[in-house]
C-alpha cells in the first residue's frame, strides 16, 4: 500500500487521518461482528430464531450456529488484524449485505417495535462498503507485540 507522499517521502496529514479513520471504522464493525459470531454459541436458539425468521431456514440445530459462528469469528479476526483484506473484507461485506437486506420487511413497517432498530445496518453496510473500497489505504496493523513487516501486500 503506498499512501500519498509529500516531497521528504512522508504520510501526509491526509492520508494519516484517513488511515486512522478507516482503522476506527474497522474496529467499530468488528465489535459487532463479535457480539454476532459470540451470541451465535451463547445462545444458539437466537440464531436459529434469526435463520428461520429472516432466511427461511427453519431447525437450525445448535451444533450449525456453533460452526456458523467459528466462521464468523475466524473472519473476524482476520477482518480486524487486515489479513487478506480482499477476502476478509469482502466476507464482512458479504455477510452483512446479506443479513441487511433479508431484513427488508422490517423497513417497510419502521415504527413497529423493533423495527426501527434494524434501520442501523445501513450505515453500518455503507461503512463495510467504504472498509471494502478504502482496504489499501486502511494501513495501520493491529500487531499486538509481534512485528510485522510494514506494507505487505494483500
Amino acid at each position: 500500500m503506498t499512501m500519498t507522499t509529500d516531497v521528504s517521502n512522508q504520510p501526509t496529514a491526509l492520508a494519516r487521518r484517513l488511515a486512522l479513520m478507516l482503522l476506527l471504522l474497522r474496529l467499530s464493525v468488528f465489535l459487532v461482528f463479535l457480539v454476532w459470531a459470540l451470541d451465535k454459541f451463547l445462545n444458539p436458539e437466537h440464531t436459529a430464531a434469526v435463520f428461520d425468521g429472516s432466511y427461511g431456514i427453519s431447525n437450525l440445530v445448535p451444533i450449525a450456529s456453533y460452526i456458523l459462528g467459528a466462521l464468523q469469528l475466524a473472519i473476524s479476526i482476520g477482518f480486524v488484524l487486515g489479513i487478506a483484506k480482499f477476502f476478509t473484507y469482502g466476507m464482512i461485506l458479504v455477510m452483512h449485505a446479506v443479513s441487511t437486506f433479508a431484513s427488508f420487511p422490517y423497513y417497510l413497517d419502521p415504527y413497529a417495535s423493533p423495527n426501527l432498530l434494524f434501520f442501523t445496518a445501513w450505515p453500518m453496510l455503507a461503512a463495510c462498503c467504504a472498509l471494502f473500497v478504502l482496504r489499501k489505504e486502511d494501513t495501520i496493523a493491529l500487531s499486538f507485540g509481534s512485528k510485522q513487516p510494514p506494507n505487505v501486500p494483500e
